[in-house]
């Protein structure tokens, strides 16, 4: 059911992102960064009411869970160009605070006061960011790039979900950044649906240890997707950075893979930590090479890019461990099994060889990523730029543009098909 739900809405996303980040950039990030959380949020209600409910709405919320578009567009449009990467590790890093905090709070508060004050409360924390987007965050597109009404006509090339995806195959550059995206985060969506049954099956980590785990992760990621981040760019520029993250990720689950002991996969852990600077790298790339009136859509592509992955990864790692018998299978715990450093006896042969078969095959993945990756330029302009696509995400230009008067923007692409 898990992998269903996450298949549908990793689809969904795919759909969406694109199209939601290009109606941003016309009708502004606001609307759209209040939409997409609420959809976000709106199945944890329903956990306690109906579960059925709760499967259908977080599988149709897939639409609109794409909040990181729409936040990255916004960064850009409040941030200079030399200010974007820092500000896009600072976005990441807060989402990696919120994974070590949150499911600790969580499963505490559910063993003392039970799960329906878990539920409620995350609830109530929802509505309470709804509430600071409506009170505190202000519009980050200026008015001049607006329409003068949101009963402005669409388009349906604006409204074709599958037009992005005719560009993507259309410019190279794009093409490449997606394809990157999409072989480096297929495995990392497998991993997270996967990753903490395998260690508490096949490692024998304790449920403490797996708390501690995460914690360890999140924090040692905070700090490289923030200070770290913002040295390599100043050091050895965009494209490197993203090369350096791809490396660290294939390194990571190469010893994921091959790893054995418990240790092994504490110290792989910390080099997946430095692999999480690849992501904002890739953000603030797209971003530097897009105008500012397109900051929506390509941010949109590369989420929808991710959203797939989401809907992928989990189903293909769940593949490649069945091929390999290896069941992971959440089984009722006993009271011996707490506060040990056992998991529960489960019957399954580990393979002494290869322990982790789904890592190597991520780390295979990764390698790839990183080959496509050496054939982006680090300075490039996006056919993003060309008024094929302009047409097909606002149909007009905006005042605020760079270019000089009567400076003819030369396009990569002769777009034939708008």
């Amino acid at each position: 059911m898990n992998g269903l739900i996450q298949g549908v809405k990793g689809l969904l996303s795919f759909l969406s992102a694109p199209l939601i980040g290009a109606l941003s950039d016309v009708w502004g990030r606001k609307s759209f960064l209040l939409l997409t959380v609420f959809f976000t949020c709106a199945p944890i209600p329903l956990m306690k009411i109906s579960p059925w409910w709760y499967f259908a709405v977080i599988s149709v919320s897939g639409v609109f869970a794409v909040t990181f578009s729409v936040v990255f567009a916004y960064v850009a449009d409040i941030t200079q160009e030399h200010e974007r990467s820092m500000a896009y590790g600072l976005v990441s890093a807060t989402f990696a605070a919120s994974l070590v905090t949150s499911p600790a709070i969580g499963a505490y508060l559910g063993r003392v006061y039970g799960d329906s004050l878990v539920v409620v409360l995350a609830t109530a924390i929802a509505l309470l960011d709804i509430c600071f987007i409506l009170v505190a965050v202000p519009e980050s597109l200026p008015e001049k790039m607006r329409p003068a009404s949101w009963g402005a006509p669409i388009s349906w090339e604006q409204a074709d979900p599958f037009a992005s995806l005719k560009k993507v195959g259309q410019d190279s550059i794009v093409l490449l950044i997606c394809i990157t995206v999409f072989l480096s985060y297929l495995p990392e969506a497998g991993q997270y649906s996967s990753f903490f049954l395998y260690l508490r099956q096949i490692m024998k980590f304790s449920p403490e240890s797996v708390a501690a785990f995460i914690a360890v992760l999140g924090i040692l990621s905070i700090i490289a997707q923030t200070i770290v981040l913002s040295l390599l760019m100043r050091s050895i520029g965009n494209k490197n950075t993203i090369l350096l993250g791809l490396g660290f990720q294939i390194l990571q689950l190469a010893w994921y893979g091959f790893g054995s002991e418990p240790w092994m996969m504490w110290a792989a852990g910390a080099v997946a930590a430095m692999s999480s600077i690849t992501f904002p790298a890739v953000s603030a790339l797209v971003s530097r090479t897009a105008d500012a009136d397109q900051q929506g859509v390509v941010q949109g592509m590369i989420t929808g890019i991710r959203g797939l992955c989401n809907g992928l990864g989990p189903a293909l790692y769940g593949f490649i461990f069945y091929i390999f018998h290896v069941e992971l299978k959440e089984l009722p715990m006993t009271g011996t099994d707490l506060g040990t450093n056992t998991s529960p006896q489960h019957h399954f042969e580990q393979n002494s060889i290869i322990p982790g078969p789904p890592f190597l095959f991520g780390a295979c993945s990764v390698l790839l990523a990183l080959l496509v990756a050496l054939f982006i330029p680090e300075h490039t302009n996006l056919s993003l730029r060309s008024s094929g696509w302009r047409k097909h995400c606002g149909g007009h230009s905006h005042p605020h543009s760079t270019q000089a008067p009567g400076e003819a923007k030369e396009p990569l692409l002769q777009d034939t098909n708008v």
